[in-house]
């Protein structure tokens, strides 16, 4: 493009400030992309003061503001800029924000997430003999969970019929995880989304992708938060129906199989394990529910 061929609609990511700066140097309209939840009525009382409230925060506004009046954007109040947008739309499910009746629907739409026919990702296919398929995965960031591998593959290791797909991250090697046992597969990354399209249960550190994506298959899920939003998203995920929490941080020192439901870091896997037939058609009812848009690939034996 270019410099002199402005685009007609600009849209940008939560965090692209530059280019919401860029449309309003143009003035051409722009509206505000938002993979995650978006600001209600009250999220400045809610969310924003205690932010602004952080070591750091006065410098950082400073900052802030001399770069606003240097970028050339129409909107040179930090507030103003870094707040509710006047057009965007919410890549999730309209179930998994808070507050939804306090969200300004003039403003913002729900379109849900915008998963694709993501053919570029590879596909993965279900064994045919496998009964019952739990994937594990927390996702990119927070994959230096070594421990928690090895425990979860003390929970559903050599069980009959039933096969685990771990998805271990960059940040553990394999061979920190011991022994692995014929009916589990360890892999760095797995094409999730095809994984759950198959799966019967999903261990999932709850980000907004994979909750999205468990909702749109329809899998009931193990939630074990690990930062950032992911405590939020637990909890509602818990409210609908769909999953079950287990925190990491409550688990030191107990078996896998010690029969404590909640009490121990494999108690993910070995929950998932024991979660009854009847309960895991009520969590695909209830995520199927919660999605604008779901899929309707068939799956495995159940």
């Amino acid at each position: 493009m270019c410099h002199h061929d402005p685009a007609d609609l600009y849209l940008y990511d939560i965090g692209a400030y530059a280019a919401r700066a860029l449309a309003e140097t143009r003035n051409r309209p722009l509206i505000q992309l938002s993979p995650t939840f978006v600001a209600w009525q009250g999220y400045d009382q809610d969310v924003a003061a205690h932010v602004w409230q952080l070591p750091g925060a006065d410098a950082y506004r400073a900052r802030f503001a001399r770069w606003l009046g240097e970028c050339g954007a129409a909107t040179t109040d930090v507030d103003a800029f870094s707040g509710p947008p006047g057009r965007a739309l919410a890549l999730i499910p309209r179930s998994m924000q808070p507050h939804a009746d306090q969200v300004d629907t003039d403003t913002v739409t729900f379109v849900g997430p915008c998963l694709g026919a993501r053919a570029g990702d590879g596909v993965w296919t279900r064994p045919a003999d496998a009964e019952h398929v739990l994937l594990v995965s927390l996702g990119s960031a927070y994959t230096r969970r070594p421990e928690f591998y090895r425990q979860c593959l003390a929970a559903y290791g050599n069980l009959p019929g039933r096969h685990v797909v771990l998805q271990i991250g960059k940040y553990t090697d394999p061979s920190e995880l011991g022994d692995i046992p014929p009916n589990v597969e360890v892999h760095s990354w797995v094409p999730q989304l095809a994984a759950l399209e198959q799966a019967d249960a999903f261990v999932t550190h709850a980000g907004m992708g994979s909750s999205g994506e468990g909702l749109f298959t329809g899998v009931p899920m193990i939630a074990v938060p690990q930062g950032a939003e992911q405590f939020m998203n637990a909890d509602r995920l818990v409210e609908l129906g769909v999953a079950r929490r287990v925190d990491t941080e409550d688990t030191a020192g107990v078996r896998p199989r010690d029969g404590g439901r909640g009490r121990s870091v494999a108690a993910a896997a070995a929950l998932a394990r024991r979660i009854p037939a009847g309960e895991r058609a009520a969590a695909r009812s209830n995520a199927r529910g919660s999605c604008p848009v779901r899929s309707t690939r068939p799956r495995g034996r159940r």
